[in-house]
């Protein structure tokens, strides 16, 4: 057992390493850290003085990855028994030890220690002559290890952050160690008072009480007696801290199981993943479940399908299984661990013991933990180890992050590795995901630039977003943007609230009105307004997938989508809560024609597509894969999918005299069978409880009541980012209908806040949306600062971002005074109005409308393309619209002046004054030819129209 003093000693150091990078005698440490061993009568103190020496200068040759001349330095005893040349040292007797006669032959020998980075210094001899004249005293028990340059600075950087130390922590808090061979790693996370982390573990004085208990190894907790309880005490910086250590059959050993020990190896050598074994058709003649989903079977396959070649019972180490993993034979796959590998260790075990199958009775994970969950990293190239620790149905818990996959949603902000070493990048927000079994759990990763000056700034706070989004910006120490002008804000707030472009008049009477909450009030008007209902009616035809010509000739037929339709917009005009509307449809039973909302379970007939479809709209969770396997980066099990699934196999559907008709009722039969056992699969709510149902019960109806209410905690968070995301160009989870584990929210405080306040506001969309529109958060500029330019996830400043096909086409009919004429609406509609998705025209599809084809939130195509500007520049949208309906020659005929026309264009178009170079640049243009003053004019109508300030809102 290493000496629990081991990590206090490294601490001690810290200020020595700082001098030594220095070249100067090390300064003397803090009293807070000044209980190492005493000084000799030289004054010379091991730690403070002689370690760093060591393992900076020396180790680097003499650890044991590198034995040098057979010279071992990191223990007492080691340095004592020395190398080639005999003992590394005599105590008392410093010209006789051959450390000192190395490091004072001149700096062209061969032999002269240390050979890289040239001599010692000369105070750095000193230190050792002393320490040896004066009997060479090394702490019992202290193992020293090599510290890179790197390594050096962060104690360094450690050091000097102590003073601010807050608190540390034990991680896991507690400890349960079942049967011998059970271990957990240990971290220690310090937090100072500026909120960053640091993991200190190696640094810190480590130690267990009683150490006939348990023991560390390593920074790895492992039992020592048969049963016991004792503690873990961390201490630094004059901050302790303890955690509870229970061992139980410590001294006996369980035995080796495929389930549990062999299939996470599989999984974490990647055998069973889609590239290699776990492909529908394996590989190389051999085929496992995909990512271990079916371990009977994979086992069956091992043991069975090949006997004798892929295991080998007389000599395990010669299986084919095993060779072809440590890369002893050719293996497409190439070679997957190490012949000395733990990995390597369990299957030969395994083997070893006959290759048995696991009783019925074996444990099952529950579920994973992952420590720490958040982390606040400072700099580049700090590092944070994560551990991750497994629960099982028999009570028991394991570390199995050696065995868990892992992954980094951003990795040039921080990347992990397959240990769990977490490496900080630039600066941002970033979630690494553990998987083990069918368990995927993350911890979030803040990274915020070194030895940064800043000071949180007072910021107005206009409700609970900019509070809980300055708090977020604040640990990443981003500083937000200022507020936008009011002629951008006008704009900004038309567009995304009504779908209009505001007229030239209401541009003025804003900019003149001296009300200080004019802001507030302009909102309050534009939710009254009849295109706030219809630009959200749009936004759910989209979800759910309002259109004609589906379903091979099925209903609905264009007459059913346009009842479909004005049921949704009459509801929705209402004001009736979005929950209800859900729940109306989820339940609903009935003709296509006399009951519109069930034109809902036409839309898509398939019941897979179905139970899809119903998951991604109002849960905003995308789980196709589970449909044949088990989700590889969410929660998502196929058990859950067929439970999900099972809602909806009871759908009745039957004709009637009228062809546009369909009934669609509660047949009272039809199961969910999963898709590999064939089992008949009972309703359970996704990510909930499974119901107790009678045979005559609508489970549609059950889960309608269980879809829109507080029971699902799903439902409120994605009509909250669905809608965060349409006022602010982005969601808090985006793409806003992925939910997974793997794709966590950039804000999570926000959106649960969101989603509360959405439900104590009964889905009250306009109450809610005053809410975002009057925040700080949503007024921000377009403009950003040194801090926030690289940031598109956490609100520091508002995105610029395309108008939407529909509003843009609706904004030039409005700003070019040219009616549009769409099919089954009169002249003059807006294309908001569409009801069918499958109505459109060329100008829609190219800026990219939705089709309406699926209920990705991918169809509504946002991004700006090369045909959509040739369009404007040269199609009928712009140029003949123009001259159609003959603005600038209406003004001119009333004669108004250059400077009038020209700030009604100005104001029409982008929302604002001319600039005075735009001014002058116009009135150049007049000048040089008077005669064309219309021509001029409508020449600025079309550039105005063709610039990127017009089809973008900012």
């Amino acid at each position: 057992m290493k000496s629990p003093l081991r990590a206090s000693l490294f601490t001690l150091a810290l200020t020595s390493y700082s001098a030594l990078a220095l070249a100067n005698p090390a300064p003397a440490t803090p009293a807070a850290l000044a209980a190492a061993a005493p000084a000799t009568a030289s004054g010379v103190d091991f730690i403070r003085d002689v370690q760093p020496i060591f393992e900076s200068k020396c180790l680097e040759c003499h650890n044991p990855n590198k034995i040098k001349g057979k010279l071992l330095m990191d223990t007492a005893a080691a340095l004592l028994k020395g190398g080639d040349t005999g003992p590394g040292l005599i105590a008392g007797k410093p010209d006789e030890s051959e450390i000192i006669k190395r490091v004072v032959l001149p700096k062209d020998h061969d032999d002269i220690m240390p050979p890289k980075g040239g001599p010692l210094a000369a105070n750095e001899v000193d230190v050792l002559r002393r320490w040896v004249a004066d009997g060479a005293k090394w702490p019992e028990g202290l193992v020293l290890n090599y510290k890179t340059p790197e390594q050096r600075k962060a104690l360094a950087e450690l050091q000097k952050k102590l003073p601010t130390l807050k608190r540390i922590e034990i991680l896991p808090g507690s400890y349960s160690l079942e049967t011998k061979r059970d271990f957990q790693r240990v971290v220690v996370l310090a937090t100072f008072q500026d909120a960053t982390t640091k993991d200190v573990t190696a640094v810190c004085d480590l130690k267990v009480t009683d150490s006939k208990i348990a023991a560390l190894d390593n920074l790895t907790l492992k039992p020592v007696a048969d049963t016991g309880s004792t503690e873990l005490i961390a201490s630094i910086g004059g901050k302790t801290t303890k955690a509870s250590i229970t061992v139980k059959d410590g001294t006996k050993d369980r035995a080796i199981s495929f389930n549990l020990d062999c299939m996470p190896v599989f999984m974490r050598g990647g055998c069973n993943q889609g590239g290699c074994h776990g492909a529908a058709r394996g590989k190389d003649g051999f085929r496992t479940s995909l990512f271990g989903m079916d371990p009977a079977g994979d086992f069956m396959r091992i043991t069975r399908e090949m006997p004798g070649r892929r295991i080998n019972l007389g000599i395990p180490e010669e299986s084919t299984l095993i060779e072809k993993a440590v890369g002893a034979v050719p293996h497409s796959g190439n070679q997957c661990f190490e012949p000395d590998s733990v990995y390597n260790k369990t299957l030969i075990e395994w083997i070893t013991a006959g290759a048995p199958l696991d009783s019925k009775d074996v444990a099952k994970c529950t579920g994973i933990e992952v420590y720490p969950s958040q982390i606040v990293m400072e700099g580049k190239d700090a590092t944070q180890q994560i551990t991750v620790r497994a629960t099982y149905s028999d009570g028991t818990d394991r570390d199995v992050t050696n065995l868990a996959l892992f992954m980094s949603n951003n990795d040039p902000t921080a990347s992990i590795n397959k240990d769990g070493l977490v490496t900080s990048g630039d600066r941002g927000a970033a979630f690494m995901l553990a998987r083990f079994d069918v368990y995927s759990v993350t911890s979030q990763v803040l990274v915020i630039p070194g030895q940064l000056q800043y000071e949180r700034p007072k910021l107005a706070e206009a409700n609970y977003i900019d509070t809980l989004v300055n708090d977020n910006l604040h640990k990443l120490r981003i500083l937000p943007s200022g507020i936008c002008t009011d002629e951008e804000f006008v704009r900004r707030a038309y567009i995304d609230i009504a779908g209009v472009y505001p007229l030239a008049t209401d541009m003025r009477a804003f900019l003149a009105d001296a009300n200080p909450n004019k802001r507030s009030a302009l909102v309050d008007t534009l939710l009254e307004r009849k295109e706030f209902t219809e630009l959200w009616v749009m936004k759910w035809a989209e979800l759910l997938q309002i259109r004609s010509a589906i379903n091979n000739n099925q209903p609905p037929f264009y007459k059913n989508a346009l009842l479909y339709y004005n049921w949704l917009s009459e509801r929705i005009g209402k004001n009736i809560p979005i929950n209800e509307i859900v729940v109306e449809l989820l339940a609903s039973t009935g003709g296509t024609v006399s009951s519109p909302a069930v034109n809902f379970y036409q839309t898509e007939i398939d019941q897979l597509k179905l139970t899809e479809n119903v998951a991604q709209v109002f849960m905003g969770m995308r789980i196709q894969c589970a449909q044949c396997h088990n989700h590889p980066f969410d929660r998502w099990t196929m058990d859950d999918y067929y439970g999900f699934k099972a809602f909806f196999s009871q759908i009745g559907r039957k004709q009637t005299d009228d062809p546009a008709e369909v009934i669609v009722y509660n047949s009272k039969g039809g199961e969910s069978r999963h898709f590999l056992t064939n089992a008949v699969m009972k309703p359970k709510f996704l990510g909930g409880d499974t119901p107790e149902l009678k045979p005559t019960d609508d489970r549609r109806k059950v889960l309608a009541d269980w879809m829109a209410s507080p029971r699902n905690p799903y439902f409120a968070r994605n009509i909250a980012n669905i809608t965060w995301a349409h006022f602010n160009g982005v969601g808090i989870v985006e793409p806003v209908d992925d939910v997974r584990v793997s794709n966590p929210p950039s804000n999570p405080e926000l959106i649960a806040k969101l989603a509360e306040k959405l439900t104590e506001y009964n889905y009250d969309m306009r109450k809610f949306v005053r809410d975002i529109c009057n925040s700080q958060t949503y007024q921000r500029s377009t403009k950003v600062n040194e801090t926030n330019g690289g940031d598109k996830r956490n609100f520091s400043h508002a995105q610029v971002r395309r108008v939407r096909a529909e509003v843009l086409l609706d904004a030039i009919s409005q700003i070019t005074d040219t009616p549009n004429k769409f099919q089954g609406l009169p002249l003059g509609a807006r294309a908001v109005q569409i009801a069918d998705g499958a109505v459109s025209n060329y100008f829609l599809t190219t800026f990219g409308r939705a089709k309406r084809e699926s209920v990705c939130s991918c169809e509504v195509k946002m991004e700006p393309t090369l045909s959509q500007a040739l369009h404007l520049m040269n199609g009928d949208a712009v140029n003949d619209r123009i001259k159609q309906g003959r603005i600038v020659a209406k003004m001119i005929q009333e004669k108004k002046s250059d400077r009038e026309i020209v700030e009604d264009l100005f104001l029409r178009v982008f929302g604002r004054m001319p600039k005075d170079k735009e001014w002058a640049s116009v009135q150049q243009a007049i000048a040089s030819d008077t005669g064309a003053r219309q021509s001029v004019h409508e020449d600025l109508f079309w550039a105005l129209l063709n610039s990127k300030e017009f089809y973008f809102n900012h």
